[in-house]
């Protein structure tokens, strides 16, 4: 029988506790009686453990012998700021998923007030990710950083170059890719960037209520009342060079791109760590797609069907665990 798992709030040697609102679940909802039996992780541990005493705001443990957990590639997650209902959504079913960290981004076309509120919001998703673990049967939560602009985000050491130079060559599926192209991989990212920015149009103001008769034209469908614009003549986005040291970054782009996240994945063998990017609503700006240009991000698709932020961010976290 599978033990339900338990993120202690306080613990030493022997002893575990849960409390407040947290032990109130336990303690009222799942009506917990002493003896029964858990697994509950403390610290980097995962122990089995016997409710020892159980009031409505605290369920005390006696621990047992250490249980062994696998330990997953880690991949960190940074998720540009939308709509704070389908966010929180993606946050919980991607802790499901096993991301390790989730980087909340201040992209260029992040709404001003949900930037603004962002910061209040932190603590929320951290306990929707702590509950989200528990029930997914994690040792711990992922990391939850504060909000940051994306200039910051890249700047993280765990998304930071570590060789300046890589390899020239990347084969996907008898598919290569190498200096004998008329234009290098980051130079052509960075051409296709500039190609976005001078055919890019103004976007259409956001209306909470938009015209029946409004058609929406190319691009990505966020959510209800939404028409981000995305040229259909941008030309498809190009893959960067790929870091070395087995550290991989993928930007997930909005527009067509000639290669899938999967096929990036299954080119790369013994990854150590994994860093997507998923965009805002519109999609990453020029600027940025030239920022992760300049870093050796690898840009790509998650195919020709249009999917809203939350399900790229779920997608693209299944595809990659499900790869590597």
């Amino acid at each position: 029988m599978t033990r339900r798992r338990w993120i202690a709030d306080e613990f030493s040697a022997d002893r575990a506790a849960l409390t407040g609102e947290h032990a109130a679940h336990l303690s009222r909802t799942l009506r917990a009686r002493v003896g029964q039996e858990f697994e509950v992780a403390c610290g980097d541990q995962l122990r089995r453990a016997t409710v020892a005493n159980v009031t409505d705001d605290r369920v005390e443990f006696v621990l047992g012998e250490e249980v062994a957990a696998s330990a997953a590639v880690p991949i960190t997650l940074l998720l540009a700021i939308f709509k704070f209902d389908r966010l929180e959504w993606a946050i919980e079913k991607c802790t499901e998923l096993n991301v390790t960290t989730i980087v909340p981004v201040i992209a260029r076309r992040t709404e001003k007030h949900l930037a603004i509120a962002a910061e209040k919001r932190v603590e929320r998703w951290r306990r929707i990710t702590r509950e989200a673990s528990e029930q997914s049967r994690r040792i711990s939560p992922p990391e939850i950083r504060e909000p940051m602009k994306l200039k910051d985000a890249l700047r993280l050491d765990s998304l930071r170059e570590r060789a300046s130079v890589s390899s020239p060559e990347i084969e996907l599926h008898g598919s290569r890719l190498n200096s004998s192209h008329d234009i290098e991989p980051r130079e052509r990212l960075l051409k296709s960037s500039q190609n976005f920015e001078a055919s890019e149009r103004v976007v259409e103001p956001l209306q909470d209520e938009p015209p029946e008769n409004q058609p929406r034209r190319g691009g990505i469908e966020f959510s209800p009342g939404r028409k981000p614009w995305v040229s259909s003549q941008i030309e498809p986005s190009p893959v960067g060079t790929a870091p070395t040291g087995n550290e991989l970054r993928i930007v997930l782009a909005e527009t067509k791109c000639e290669v899938q996240l999967s096929e990036v994945l299954r080119s790369h063998q013994n990854v150590a760590s994994l860093a997507l990017a998923i965009g805002p609503e519109g999609g990453w700006a020029a600027d940025e797609l030239q920022s992760f240009a300049s870093l050796q991000w690898i840009a790509a698709s998650l195919g020709e069907t249009i999917l809203r932020a939350e399900t790229a961010a779920i997608a693209a976290l299944a595809i990659a665990r499900a790869e590597i």
